[in-house]
């Protein structure tokens, strides 16, 4: 079994989890044949890696399926290299070690596998040393509706986020993190969530939840031992990619997490250089199928300015609605407070003696349900 990584223990102790073998201690090296079967059907994958300079990367590859395959139980290559103007571009010419994670967004599955990689001929070759599948949590349903090879366009770069690029930062529903730590490899990891949870403060800083996951930690193991990390964001609409490296900072206090329904804790990035590049995706996507997992405090925005329809009155309120943790719903509703229920259950009202708006008391799973896109009977947008 692996040695366990520090930075990992670190934060799970802090999280409150027993010492037990977890996270990279409890990662085989070898590509099983299930994996080697998903890894050949894939057409998009991310990898993490530090460039020549040490600043961390995550950068996108795309290909027909069979463009990444497994040569055996230890080995993975990927016909494929970064695009023209992608910070790795040129990273693989000597050994190094390299994060990746390959992606199917339509059925909500993916697979990690770290170790070190060396750019031979055509070929990403990967020495496996990490091998494991993820849970679907928060992974944005995406069909691919186009594609052909990378036409890469102009390449911006910059010290700072544009206004734009603020913008796409604060509209998309899926990034991805590349860390490393010397010692313990380099990681490429996916983070979701509907719109607006990712949260740019300005040009240089931005901030997302961390909400929990599989508490195998070995992003935010990472970041405890080394804070510089990078972050990919996709465009998939146009192809467009934003990267950018810079340097992360686990925020622990409780009354910030607190402010965000579902938080453990809150992540913020100072940027340090970013990379913009038209086309660098040849996949085109359709619009998102949003994950039952997404969290419902980006829906506040929506529901404050949606007109909400409650089956147990027959009315319409254009009245305020808000959200006030993840349990609670705060709808209009005259005399009566609507209980908002899976779409299989039977609404029921009783009368409210409360002077405050009524409140829909929502359990998390339920909560869940409503972040979808099959919002319950009850009270539909």
């Amino acid at each position: 079994m692996a040695t366990q990584h520090p930075g990992e223990r670190a934060v799970q102790r802090r999280a409150g989890f027993p010492d037990r073998p977890w996270g990279s201690a409890h990662v085989g090296a070898t590509v099983p044949p299930v994996a080697a079967d998903f890894l050949r059907h894939q057409r998009l994958a991310v990898i993490a890696a530090a460039a020549p300079d040490g600043s961390v990367w995550a950068s996108p590859l795309t290909g027909p399926p069979g463009f990444v395959t497994a040569r055996d139980e230890r080995t993975v290559a990927a016909r494929r290299t970064p695009v023209v103007g992608d910070p790795l571009r040129d990273a693989f010419t000597a050994e190094r070690d390299l994060g990746m994670i390959a992606i199917e967004p339509a059925r909500r599955r993916r697979m990690r596998v770290n170790g070190r990689a060396r750019q031979e001929g055509d070929l990403l070759v990967v020495h496996t040393e990490q091998v494991y599948a993820n849970c679907p949590k928060y992974i944005q349903a995406h069909e691919v509706r186009a594609d052909g090879w990378p036409a890469a366009g102009a390449v911006v770069e910059s010290d700072r986020l544009s206004a734009e690029q603020r913008a796409l930062v604060a509209a998309v529903d899926t990034f991805f993190v590349a860390t490393r730590a010397p010692g313990h490899g380099t990681d490429a990891s996916h983070r979701g969530g509907r719109p607006g949870f990712v949260a740019p403060a300005d040009e240089r800083h931005l901030s997302w939840p961390d909400y929990l996951g599989t508490s195998m930690d070995m992003t935010l193991g990472n970041l405890e031992l080394d804070p510089r990390a990078g972050l990919l964001f996709l465009d998939w609409d146009r192809g467009r990619t934003l990267q950018l490296t810079g340097r992360a900072r686990l925020d622990w206090a409780p009354d910030r997490a607190a402010r965000v329904p579902g938080a453990q804790r809150v992540v913020d990035f100072e940027v340090e250089r970013v990379v913009q590049i038209d086309g660098a995706v040849a996949l085109r996507f359709t619009p998102p199928e949003y994950s039952t997992f997404n969290r419902p405090q980006v829906l506040a925005a929506a529901l404050r300015r949606a007109s909400t329809r409650c089956s147990t009155t027959k009315t319409r309120s254009r009245s305020p609605i808000t959200i006030r943790d993840h349990h609670e719903l705060k709808v209009p509703s005259n005399d009566r407070i609507v209980w908002i229920v899976p779409s299989t259950s039977t609404p029921s009202t009783e009368p409210s003696t409360n002077p405050e708006p009524p409140v829909s008391r929502v359990p998390p799973m339920t909560t869940a349900a409503i972040a979808s896109s099959s919002m319950p009977t009850a009270c539909r947008l």
